[in-house]
C-alpha cells in the first residue's frame, strides 16, 4: 500500500481548480514540503501557465484527449507515486474517468455554487477520500474563512490565472494544513530516493542552488547561474539528476554528460533514463508531430504532443529528423524532462543546442561546441506554431 497521500483538487469546471493548485504548490515549495502536483486532465494547464503571458498561453496551450488511455496512465502514475501527491483534475469526469478519484486519499472542492459544492462532495465521499477543505470560489469579493476544522470551509476569491497574491488567508490556511498532512521529513525522503540512484555521480539541484546562494532567500534558478553549475561537474561522466529545476538546466546537464547516460529522478516514475534516438528524414507517429523551420541562424525543432500523456515506456520506439548538422538547434515544446534530455543527447553532436523557456520568451543556449555561444547565454527567437 503506498502511504503517501494522493490529495484531490476537485469542482465544476472555471472553479479555479488550476490557479488554487498553482498557489497552493507555491506555498508548500516555500515551507520545504517535497510534493509533486499530477495534472490528471489534458486541458495543457501547468506552471507556466500561469507564468507565461496570456498571449503565449493561448499560442503555447495543447488540449489533448481524455480517453481510457489517459486515465489508465494517470491512475498507475497515482497508484506508483514516489511523493505526496496533488492532483488537478477536470471538472466534469465521465464514471471512467472516476477511476482518478478512486486512487487518491484526500480531496480540497471548490466552486462557484452551491449546488457544485454538493455535487463534488458527493462525488468525493462515494470513493471514500477524506474531505479537507470546502470552498466557495467568486471572481470578485473578500477572501473569508469560515471554519478550520474538521473540515475547512471558507470563501476564496479572484482564482483567475496570473493571480500573485499567494498569502491570503484562505490559501495559507489550506496551505498550512497540506503542509501537516503532506510532511514527511526531508532529509530521510530525499535520501531514500538518493541511495537508489542508479549512478555514483548524484547532482542534487536543491543543494547546488542553496550553495550558489548562500546569503538569499531567492532560491530561483537563472541562466546566468549555467556556468557555475557546470564548473562543478566533470564533463562526460553518468549522472543522476534530483531535484526541481527549469527545464534549460535539465538540458544542459544532459548536454554536459552526453554520450554517457543520464537519470533523472520522476516523482511520478522514479528514476528513468534518457535515451538517444533514432533520426530520419521524416519521422512520422501518432504521438507526437514534428515541425522544424529553417531560420537564419539555427534550425528551429517545435515538438507537439499529439497525446495528452505520453508514457515513457513511448520513448523507446520514437524517431526523431534528421536535421542539418552543420546548424545550431532550439527545441521548443512542453515536453517531458525525459523527453527533452533525450533530444539534447540525440543532438549533442550539433554546433549548438538551446531551449525555448516560454517565461523568458528567449532560448537559453543548453549545449556548445563554438565560440561565440556558451551555456546560459539566452537568443531572440521567433516561434512560429503552425496549428
Amino acid at each position: 500500500m503506498n502511504t503517501f497521500p494522493a490529495v484531490l483538487i476537485g469542482g465544476p469546471p472555471h472553479s479555479g481548480k488550476s490557479v488554487l493548485t498553482y498557489i497552493l504548490t507555491h506555498y508548500l515549495r516555500e515551507q520545504g514540503i517535497e510534493h509533486y502536483v499530477l495534472r490528471a486532465c489534458p486541458d495543457g494547464e501547468g506552471d507556466w501557465s500561469q507564468e507565461s503571458t496570456p498571449d503565449q498561453v493561448r499560442l503555447l496551450r495543447q488540449k489533448g484527449e481524455f480517453d481510457r488511455r489517459f486515465v489508465d496512465r494517470v491512475c498507475r502514475d497515482i497508484e506508483q507515486r514516489h511523493l505526496p501527491l496533488l492532483v488537478d483534475m477536470g471538472g466534469r469526469p465521465t464514471p471512467d474517468q472516476e477511476r482518478i478519484i478512486q486512487h487518491c486519499t484526500h480531496a480540497i472542492v471548490l466552486s462557484a455554487t452551491p449546488e457544485g459544492l454538493q455535487e463534488w462532495r458527493y462525488r468525493v465521499e462515494r470513493y471514500g477520500l477524506i474531505v479537507i477543505a470546502e470552498l466557495a470560489s467568486v471572481l470578485d469579493g473578500h477572501d473569508q474563512l469560515i471554519v478550520e476544522t474538521p473540515v475547512l470551509h471558507g470563501v476564496i476569491s479572484g482564482l483567475e490565472r496570473h493571480t500573485t497574491d499567494y498569502r491570503r488567508v484562505v490559501a495559507t490556511a489550506l496551505g498550512n494544513r497540506l503542509k501537516r498532512l503532506l510532511h514527511y521529513d526531508r532529509v530521510d525522503l530525499k535520501q531514500h530516493h538518493l541511495n537508489r540512484a542508479p549512478a555514483e555521480l548524484v547532482v542534487d539541484l536543491d543543494s547546488m542552488i542553496r550553495q550558489l546562494r548562500p546569503v538569499t532567500t531567492d532560491l530561483k534558478w537563472f541562466p546566468s547561474d549555467l556556468p557555475l553549475v557546470l564548473d562543478r561537474i566533470p564533463p562526460q561522466v553518468t549522472i543522476a539528476i534530483y531535484g526541481r529545476g527549469p527545464n534549460w538546466l535539465y538540458a544542459t546537464l544532459a548536454g554536459h554528460a552526453a554520450p554517457e547516460p543520464i537519470f533523472l529522478f520522476d516523482p511520478r516514475l522514479g528514476w528513468v533514463e534518457s535515451q538517444p534516438l533514432r533520426r530520419i528524414p521524416h519521422p512520422h507517429t501518432d504521438l507526437i508531430r514534428w515541425q522544424t523551420d529553417i531560420e537564419p541562424l539555427y534550425t528551429l525543432l517545435a515538438v507537439y504532443l499529439l497525446q495528452a500523456y505520453l508514457d515513457y515506456d513511448d520513448l523507446s520506439h520514437l524517431t526523431v529528423p534528421q536535421l542539418d548538422p552543420q546548424r545550431g538547434v532550439v527545441v521548443s515544446g512542453k515536453l517531458p524532462y525525459w523527453l527533452l534530455t533525450s533530444l539534447i543527447v540525440t543532438y549533442h553532436e550539433y554546433p549548438w543546442l538551446a531551449v525555448m523557456q516560454p517565461q523568458l520568451r528567449k532560448g537559453v543556449v543548453v549545449w556548445s561546441q563554438v565560440e561565440y555561444y556558451r551555456p546560459g547565454d539566452t537568443i531572440a527567437v521567433s516561434v512560429g506554431y503552425d496549428k
